[in-house]
């Protein structure tokens, strides 16, 4: 249990960062500036970097085919009700997307090592392969949706280096094309940056955020959607499913990851209210500090 606390607290500390950075130097940190730097260049280097660590084994192609499955199921039950709670447009992207957009990288992968030892290092990195493109199509397009109409919201998906960068780097992994050390090395500090700048960002948006404003109708339906209803689908599922117990235990701790910090990095983006969705990642992470251990007592009747 204290190799899960330590492994999210020792994370965090890059949060309190960029809190303390923008309370000293306010204005003068520019938050899109950041945010375009991440997303556009830095990011490409985690993708490259992620990707190419470890050979795509499409044996393991069953775990994010189920962990994908899920989060579409969840995705469809949640859109009948969040189309009737939102009004505003801003708010029904966000009930919709935030929710199933989890922490399964800087976070999963080293809980669920803590959990299940270093035997899930494949499935985990698989399953966040899965979410790389949750986030990058679904993510891009819903939070799109907050400003654009449906047609520039597709655009928006495929304007994005991110995702061509995750293409090019999955056909290099499955044909063994090989990498040179030196490329690697480039592109782990590219990706090391890239996940500190995440951190950071989430930080600076954090100081500025009023958590008194934040609509409660939102933040509870978006804790209840990723605490409750994702993890009461992945229950069901994975329950029906003959499947290894390790590995279907790995999928339901991912499906537990509180909210992603590239959900701010999105809503920032695309302008579709940063301040609320730092709030919710906020949120979601402390909640976590319990659920997680809550999730553990449910493995045993996977």
């Amino acid at each position: 249990m204290s190799s899960i606390i330590i492994s999210i607290l020792s994370i965090y500390i890059f949060i309190v960062m960029g809190y303390l950075a923008k309370r000293t130097f306010k204005e003068q940190i520019d938050d899109k500036t950041i945010t375009l730097i991440n997303v556009y260049f830095l990011q490409v280097f985690l993708t490259f970097w992620g990707l190419l660590l470890r050979p795509v084994d499409t044996n393991l192609l069953f775990a994010p085919s189920i962990y994908i499955f899920i989060v579409l199921v969840a995705l469809s039950l949640s859109a009948f009700v969040a189309k009737l709670l939102f009004e505003d447009k801003k708010e029904y992207s966000i009930a919709m997307v935030a929710a199933i957009i989890g922490n399964t990288g800087n976070l999963g992968i080293p809980i669920n090592i803590a959990i299940f030892g270093p035997e899930s290092i494949p499935y985990t990195t698989m399953v966040n392969l899965a979410n790389v493109f949750v986030v990058y199509t679904i993510g891009v397009f819903f939070y799109s949706r907050g400003n654009f109409d449906t047609k520039t919201s597709l655009k928006n998906i495929l304007k994005l280096p991110i995702l061509w960068a995750a293409i090019i780097a999955i056909l290099l992994s499955i044909y063994k094309v090989p990498i040179h050390h030196s490329i690697m090395n480039m592109l782990m500090m590219g990706a090391y940056a890239s996940m500190t700048m995440q951190l950071f960002l989430f930080g600076i948006y954090l100081y500025d955020t009023k958590i008194k404003e934040l609509n409660k109708k939102l933040l509870l339906w978006v804790m209840t959607t990723k605490f409750v209803l994702l993890p009461s689908v992945a229950f069901l599922v994975l329950l029906h499913i003959e499947l290894d117990t390790m590995i279907k235990g790995i999928i339901f701790i991912e499906l537990l990851m509180p909210l992603a910090v590239a959900n701010v990095n999105l809503a920032s983006l695309y302008n579709c209210s940063p301040k609320v969705v730092t709030a919710l990642v906020f949120f979601s992470s402390l909640l976590f500090l319990g659920v997680i251990f809550l999730g553990i007592i449910f493995l045993q009747y996977l």
